[in-house]
């Protein structure tokens, strides 16, 4: 059943929906172990298959710490970024489930991390950031957990942080601009995020 499911996943090349769908209807059936799943699919050759198991994890996580740790410290070494951004999706899964100020302390830490996949799943999971509750009455908040990686080495990671801030910037734009009043645009890396804001 689960070759058959892949291979038919695999028939489609873009997107998520498809994955989110066959993975909720795998949550429903009771008789599987979720979890074991989950851990199964994450080594599949195919992304498709390795997508789903992400997003397994990503709906198992807020009570399964195992299935949390897994999206930290190994679904993040995945090399294809539609992992990558099936990861970012899960992360902010996982905060909508505990409740996002319940979740700050976990975001500081993801943002903290020294994998840049960790620090993106989190800037990229939560876009539109000051449209999920908590930060959306506290787009300073947003903000400032955004802009600490602006000078990032990564440009993976840069474009989240630039793009991230671009769409809160059109609900703030004087939050914005005073926030980048701040930045040295003599460091390239910063000058790089600052004009993905103009985009």
């Amino acid at each position: 059943m689960l070759r058959a499911l892949i291979e038919k996943l695999k028939q489609t090349e873009h997107g998520f929906k498809h994955i989110m769908v066959a993975g909720d209807a795998l949550l429903q059936d009771s008789s599987l172990d979720h979890f074991q799943l989950a851990k199964q699919l994450i080594t599949e050759v195919s992304y498709q298959g390795r997508m789903l198991g992400v997003y397994l994890l990503g709906r198992l996580a807020a009570l399964e710490p195992k299935a949390f740790i897994l999206l930290r410290d190994q679904v993040s070494k995945d090399a294809n970024w539609r992992v990558q951004e099936m990861l970012a999706k899960a992360f902010d899964d996982y905060c909508r489930q505990i409740n996002y100020e319940k979740a700050l302390a976990i975001i500081e830490q993801w943002l903290d991390n020294p994998d840049t996949n960790v620090k993106r799943a989190v800037i990229e999971g939560l876009r539109i950031w000051t449209s999920r509750p908590y930060f959306r009455d506290n787009p300073q908040k947003a903000i400032a957990y955004i802009s600490k990686w602006k000078a990032s080495d990564s440009e993976y990671l840069r474009k989240s942080v630039g793009n991230a801030l671009r769409d809160i910037r059109k609900k703030y734009p004087h939050l914005i601009n005073q926030e980048i009043e701040t930045w040295d645009l003599t460091n390239k890396y910063i000058a790089y995020t600052r004009k993905l804001l103009d985009k």
